[in-house]
């Protein structure tokens, strides 16, 4: 079998040759700007922008590449993001921005000039202002933008809702933090931060309502949308969450305040000194943004993507700056120290199953794994240091029987089930599970199973094997970069329809469940989910409520890392 893609958008350094090519700069002097665009002026500023069209043929208004902070260029680099509250001139928004640096084939447009919004609107004399969804994207903290070929507006906006995804800081220049004053961590989430100040700011403008606010995320954006909650720097700034398939929250119970390991690789791999925080900033300062992006695979262990985590959120000592995390998640959680919303939290059935292909198709790998799996588990499975010797053990027995891994079909179930539930299926379990206890407001849990013609993981014939890591966003956005399209004619249409009504009653309602002008959804009666009844959306080939989504299989994780919830 082999990898489709970005291997599931978060290995965009293996395969990113299926990006489209862009080079287009944006926020070019007025004397360029095509007159032909629709005009919005607001608070900040005036922007041109750009006509788009829906699946459906509806006409639509785009305004692309907007920077929404300063630079974070020079004197910048590795410091919190300084929102741009106005605007010279007429801004030209009718161009595609950059992705913020990461690994890129010649031509595609990516620069350290990264910090843009996208903003989509069906138009700006609706009777009264409409739901605003603001979309984090996933691929780890290290991958992926907001860009339209890899968040498409076209799907979501035959619905009435002002469309809002945005661009933050990547790998080591988002999320290096040594522990100390030199860089104290999370300037990616900061960067997320000024992204919704800057929509709170401005959203009226484009016809969104500012006090009817979706943050939604998938992978390291459903790990954003829930730490949102927590942090003390976005009290007010969203209303409701969509959080799918990750959580902050998973087996580790100690606080991760820094990661400094992280940035000592950095510097090793760019030749940059060791000896102490300031010397590591320093060097990194002066390298050229394109060898901090393009040196991601050199940080993976054990073959392409492991571990898939790296960089992340940090609870930020305090040296004086404003802090993005002030405590443990769990903490917060249990304690009730969060400003929560209604939320909707998800994961697909077979989320990082594909992995397993990667070490059984590869000898050396899967010989590796076998030879030394107290070694490799640790590493793959993202297991932490508490109770690692047991862990390693028991999950050999429960998901390999304690037989030896091999190249066939049995192996490959239980290899990608590890996969999947260690990465990111017990987390979301252990998320939905504590804020259905701890939060003000509703949870509604939900399990994405369908398979379509497309997925971000097929076999050789382009056949999808499972409900990948990510699928879910097929029928959300338009991913031009590797999908084509949806047409309303294609058999796949409906779950698109539902996808999006679902996403249009909880943006407007803070429910999900249908409403008059929601007919796709039937008779869909979606409970909100209670400690004592677990209950579910499936959404296979049908919108069904089940429930104890896979206990039976995480019993193992709550045995081997245990908390009162």
């Amino acid at each position: 079998m082999c990898l489709r893609a970005l291997l599931c958008a978060l290995c965009v350094a293996v395969c990113v040759h299926a990006y489209k090519h862009n080079t287009e700069r944006t926020n070019v002097p007025s004397s360029t700007v095509a007159p032909s665009g629709p005009l919005t002026r607001g608070v900040s500023g005036a922007f041109r922008g750009s006509w788009m069209e829906t699946r459906r043929g509806r006409r639509f208004q785009a305004y692309r590449g907007i920077r929404y902070a300063e630079p974070p260029v020079g004197a910048l680099r590795f410091q919190p993001p300084k929102l741009k509250l106005n605007y010279e001139g007429e801004v030209d928004a009718s161009k595609e921005g950059p992705a913020c640096p990461l690994p890129a084939p010649p031509g595609y447009y990516v620069d350290e000039d990264c910090l843009t919004v996208n903003v989509y609107t069906p138009a700006h004399n609706a009777s009264r202002p409409l739901p605003v969804i603001f979309f984090i994207h996933p691929g780890g903290f290290y991958a992926f933008s907001g860009r339209s070929d890899l968040a498409g507006p076209h799907y979501m906006l035959d619905r009435d809702v002002v469309l809002v995804t945005i661009n933050y800081r990547l790998g080591s220049l988002g999320f290096m933090s040594t522990g100390d004053v030199y860089a104290p961590g999370n300037n990616g989430m900061k960067d997320q931060v000024a992204a919704l100040k800057w929509v709170q700011r401005n959203i009226a403008a484009f016809g969104g309502d500012p006090n009817l606010v979706t943050i939604t995320g998938c992978s390291a954006g459903s790990i954003s949308v829930l730490l949102h909650m927590m942090s003390p720097m976005t009290k007010g700034l969203f209303h409701r969450g969509i959080a799918m398939s990750a959580s902050p929250i998973t087996k580790a119970m100690t606080t991760l305040t820094h990661q400094r390991h992280l940035a000592v690789r950095q510097a090793e791999i760019l030749n940059c000194p060791t000896h102490n925080s300031s010397a590591i900033v320093d060097c990194l300062f002066k390298k050229p943004w394109k060898e901090l992006g393009d040196s991601l695979p050199k940080f993976w262990e054990f073959g392409p993507g492991d571990p898939v985590g790296l960089w992340g959120p940090v609870v930020e000592p305090d040296f004086g700056q404003e802090r993005y995390l002030t405590m443990n998640p769990l903490d917060a959680v249990k304690q009730g120290k969060m400003h929560t919303v209604p939320l909707i939290i998800s994961q697909t059935t077979d989320e990082f199953f594909w992995k397993a292909y990667q070490v059984l198709l590869n000898e050396t790998l899967l010989k590796s794994m076998n030879d030394d799996w107290e070694k490799i588990a640790p590493i793959s499975f993202m297991l932490p240091q508490e109770n690692r010797a047991a862990a390693v053990k028991k999950l050999k027995e429960v998901y390999f029987k304690g037989n030896k891994i091999a190249n066939d079909t049995e192996s490959a179930k239980a290899l990608g089930r590890l996969y999947g539930d260690s990465i990111v299926g017990f987390g979301v379990h252990r998320m939905a599970n504590l804020m259905c206890r701890h939060s003000t407001h509703p949870v509604w849990y939900s399990e994405f199973a369908y398979v379509g013609n497309n997925s971000h993981y097929e076999d050789p014939n382009g056949k999808p094997q499972g409900a990948a890591h990510h699928d879910d966003l097929l029928y959300v956005f338009t991913l031009s970069y590797n999908f084509p399209t949806i047409e309303v004619s294609s058999p796949h249409s409906h779950v698109v329809d539902e996808m999006t009504a679902i996403w249009y009653n909880f943006a407007r309602y803070g429910d999900p469940n249908p409403r008059g002008d929601t007919p796709e959804l039937g008779n869909l009666t979606w409970p909100a989910m209670t400690p004592n009844r677990r209950l579910f959306l499936h959404r296979g080939d049908k919108l069904l409520i089940q429930q104890n989504m896979f206990e039976d299989r995480f019993k193992v994780w709550e045995e081997l890392y245990p908390i009162p919830y």
